[in-house]
Parts: structure tokens; C-alpha cells; sequence
């Protein structure tokens, strides 16, 4: 009950959302019944339907090359609702400062009288001109009654405004969508960040763990984007590789192709990969078995001895409902607690257990940073870290923003990122 409430209200919002964006861009700025008003309508319908069209079509089995056609626009375009309604409420404080100075600027216009030149008398013979110049009729120039003509008006004070304000809400909420996207679609940018670790010993120091959760491969990005993400991993020369979850969006049989460039990550002692909530929607067994045909090393709920600490890995929280959730004591019981211990978890919200069975660090993603500005300040509210790091007790939490983008390919004010975590021995 309390969902279906939840989903009429999300509707309800939505629905008063276009109907604003509507008026505002449409209804405010367009004679009726003209194409540019039809065009806008036509467009305030199908948008939204596209939208929940990316967003049903993978869950419903729709064939792939469909949900790829839908994802582009469905996506962009709820990206484009948020900045475009953004733009549009901080022109609601705009559009009456701006109605007052045109009103006032009209007023100082009104209260300038003829000059010299235009009260000075007419020669005869002129009165004609002068009236033709000025759209009036002869007998008006001469003080009679003019006869009754339709008066030709440019637009009014408030059709000027609703395009002014509509049209710079439009530019910006536009341009903060299209840079958004470039900035996922150029790649996530390489972050460094030093952990001193109490427990590391002196010849572990300075090793270094790259860090990439939340990539997303799916209906808008593939084999390109895996490719991009690939080359900077390999580029940093790092001693361990960690995929912290949320690799894709679909199937093996659609996206097997589209993860084939993992193959080619290269670290001294190999790459490392967990579950993240994706992985469950969409199959995580599968994925699990071909991660491994592709040469990364699956942590379920298991660990590794690496130079110098322990590796732990747990499945994500989403198996729980598959039985196959996170297990830490299968993880890390009976482990030597004079070493180190890092611990790859795709979401941050673990990060009790973490401390109860003395893990030194926390590798997490999930958050994405929140992607769309606001979106941190929820993403702030739903874990306890959403982005850098932090320590809890004696176990410090890392959180990466992703190197991908759920939904919308878009990204503002979270870029992405490829974190490499240098270990620091305070022995050293």
C-alpha cells in the first residue's frame, strides 16, 4: 500500500511538473494554435513517455537495439527536466524585477514631451507627409477625428518577459545537461589519495589499489566507455585492481561485448571484483562466471592474502533476497588480526560490520556523489559517507563517485572518477 501511494504521488508530481515546464516554455511564449505551440505540446507528451520507456524496457525483456533507441532521449530527458525546472523557479525571482524595469523604463519614455522640432507649426502643403510618415490620417495631423485603423504592436511587456526568462532558463538548463554528459562521455579522471594503515608493514608501503565501481555498462554506454576506463587504469601502473560493483545493466547476452576490454587490465597482483545491487538485477551468476573468464578474480564473500594484508570481499546487500548476501564472517573470521585488512564492499552502508571485525579500510561505491546536483545532499542522507574519506573508529571508509552514470548520462557537480588508494605504513 505504502508503494502504490508512493508511485501516485511521484506521478501526480511529474505530472504538475510538465504541465509547469509546459506553460512556462509553451503556453507562456507561443500564439495558440500555431506550430510552435502544437510542436511543444507534442513534445511535453512524448518526452516523458520515452523517458518511462529507458526505464521499463530492460526490466520487461524488451529487445536490446530498443533499449538502446530509448535510452538516449528517455534518459537526457529527465536530466533536462530537472536543470530546465531549476532554471525556470529562479526565473520565477527574475520575471518581476524584470516587469518593473521595462514598466519603469516605459514610464520615463511617456513622460518626455515633443522637442522643439516636432511642436514647431507645420508649413502648409506638409501636414500630409508628415501624417503619412507618422501612420496617421492627414485629418488627425490637423486636430480632426481620425477614422478608427487597427494599430500594428510588437510584443507585450509580458510576452517579452516569458521569452526572456524562458529562453536564458533554456540555455542554462540545456547547457548544464550537455556538459553534464560530456563529462561522463570523455571518462572518469584518475583521483590519488594516501591511507596510513596502523597495522601495514614497512615493505607494503606505498602500494597502490585503483579503485573503479558503478561503471554501468548498458543501453547508453559500452564497449567505448569500458575501452577509455581500461586505458587510465593501466596508465596509473598499479599494484592491484578493485571493481567495486555495479559493472553493468544487463544481460551477458547483451553486454558480453561491451565488457570484453577487462580483459586487458593489468596489475601486479591481478583485479579483484564484488557484487554491487546492479549485478543482482540483472543477473549476478552469470556476470560472476564471466568476470572470471576475463581474468578478474570474483571475491564472494571470501579473502585473499595479498603482500603485506588481507583482501576481503562481500556480496552486496541485493543478494540477500537470493540468499547469497554478505557474510563476513565467511569473509573474514579467523583471520590473523595483527595484519591488515581491506575490505571491498560495494555499498558504504556495511561499514558497521566493517568495524566489528576490524577492518582497517573500506573500499564502497554506489553513491555515484549523488550524479545530479542536488542529488548529494540525498545521497549525503542515504549513507554514511557519500564521497571521499572517513574514518569510523579504527576503520577508514572510502567511498569512489563511479566511473560511469546510472540513468541519464549525465554528471553535475560529482564527477567521476578512478580513485588510486596509495597504503602508507607508519612505519615507514
Amino acid at each position: 500500500m505504502v508503494f502504490v501511494l508512493m508511485a501516485v504521488a511521484v506521478l501526480v508530481l511529474l505530472v504538475a511538473v510538465h504541465r509547469y515546464v509546459w506553460r512556462r516554455f509553451v503556453g507562456d511564449t507561443t500564439a495558440p494554435g500555431g506550430m510552435a505551440r502544437r510542436a511543444g505540446t507534442v513534445a511535453v507528451w512524448l518526452l516523458p513517455l520515452l523517458s518511462l520507456g529507458a526505464l521499463v524496457s530492460g526490466r520487461v525483456g524488451a529487445p536490446f537495439w530498443l533499449q538502446r533507441a530509448l535510452a538516449w532521449p528517455g534518459y537526457l530527458w529527465l536530466a533536462a527536466l530537472l536543470y530546465l525546472t531549476l532554471a525556470l523557479l529562479v526565473g520565477e525571482a527574475v520575471r518581476p524585477v524584470l516587469r518593473r524595469f521595462l514598466a519603469h523604463r516605459e514610464g520615463r519614455g511617456a513622460e518626455v514631451g515633443p522637442g522643439p522640432a516636432e511642436s514647431a507649426p507645420s508649413r502648409p502643403g506638409t501636414v500630409a507627409r508628415e501624417a503619412a510618415a507618422r501612420d496617421v490620417s492627414p485629418f488627425a495631423a490637423h486636430g480632426g477625428p481620425a477614422p478608427a485603423a487597427p494599430v500594428t504592436a510588437g510584443p507585450s511587456r509580458r510576452l517579452f518577459v516569458a521569452r526572456a526568462v524562458g529562453g536564458a532558463a533554456a540555455v542554462a538548463g540545456l547547457g548544464t545537461v550537455g556538459y553534464g554528459a560530456y563529462s561522463v562521455l570523455r571518462g572518469p579522471q584518475v583521483k590519488r589519495v594516501t591511507v596510513p594503515l596502523a597495522k601495514l608493514p614497512r615493505a607494503a608501503h606505498g602500494f597502490r589499489i585503483a579503485v573503479v565501481s558503478d561503471i554501468h555498462l548498458g543501453p547508453v554506454l559500452g564497449r567505448a566507455h569500458t575501452q577509455r576506463i581500461v586505458d587510465t587504469i593501466n596508465r596509473t601502473q598499479p599494484d592491484l585492481i578493485a571493481v567495486v560493483g555495479d559493472l553493468v545493466d544487463g544481460t551477458v547476452a547483451d553486454l558480453g561485448p561491451a565488457v570484453e576490454p577487462l580483459a586487458q587490465l593489468s596489475a601486479r597482483h591481478g583485479s579483484f571484483f564484488v557484487t554491487g545491487n546492479h549485478e543482482y538485477y540483472s543477473g549476478a551468476a552469470p556476470w560472476i562466471e564471466h568476470v572470471r573468464e576475463l581474468g578478474l578474480h570474483p571475491l564472494e564473500n571470501t579473502r585473499v592474502e595479498i603482500e603485506g594484508f588481507d583482501l576481503a570481499g562481500v556480496n552486496d546487500i541485493a543478494g540477500q533476497g537470493e540468499g547469497q548476501g554478505p557474510d563476513f564472517d565467511r569473509a573474514l573470521g579467523g583471520r590473523d588480526r595483527t595484519r591488515a585488512a581491506v575490505l571491498l564492499a560495494h555499498q558504504p552502508v556495511v561499514i558497521d560490520d566493517a568495524v566489528a571485525c576490524g577492518v582497517d579500510l573500506q573500499l564502497s561505491g554506489h553513491t555515484h556523489g549523488g550524479q545530479l546536483w542536488p542529488g548529494n545532499y540525498l545521497a549525503e542522507l542515504a549513507n554514511p559517507t557519500a564521497a571521499g574519506l572517513e574514518r569510523y573508529g579504527d576503520t577508514q571508509l572510502y567511498v569512489s563517485r563511479g566511473a560511469g552514470a546510472w540513468g541519464p548520462p549525465v554528471r553535475v557537480g560529482a564527477p567521476s572518477d578512478i580513485t588510486v588508494v596509495q597504503l602508507a605504513s607508519r612505519q615507514a
